[in-house]
């Protein structure tokens, strides 16, 4: 029965005006971020920057209120950054433990 429902949501026209909107494809565009900061944690932590894993840090906080306070609220966009966040607070981890 929720298979049935979400097949028939998948086709269903509310769903491809959505996949055509930017609250779409603006947090499809923004997973770059978090997935290169998680690719980066396999590499030798002398990599990470510390003035641009801060600069993402409050990139990403800014980001999620922002995806929280406009209507209607943007979760792919908060989901995102929020993944971006921890990433970025991950990297500043390494940072300060290699240092």
């Amino acid at each position: 029965a929720l298979g049935r429902k979400a097949a028939d949501y998948v086709r269903s026209k509310e769903f491809r005006d959505y996949l055509m909107r930017q609250h779409f494809w603006g947090p499809v565009a923004n997973w770059g971020l978090p997935v290169a900061a998680f690719n980066d944690m396999k590499k030798s932590p002398e990599i990470v920057s510390g003035r641009m894993t801060f600069a993402l840090c409050c990139y990403s906080l800014a980001f999620m209120r922002f995806a929280y306070k406009v209507q209607p609220r943007n979760w792919l966009l908060f989901a995102c950054h929020f993944t971006n966040e921890v990433a970025q607070l991950i990297q500043g981890g390494r940072l300060i433990k290699y240092r």
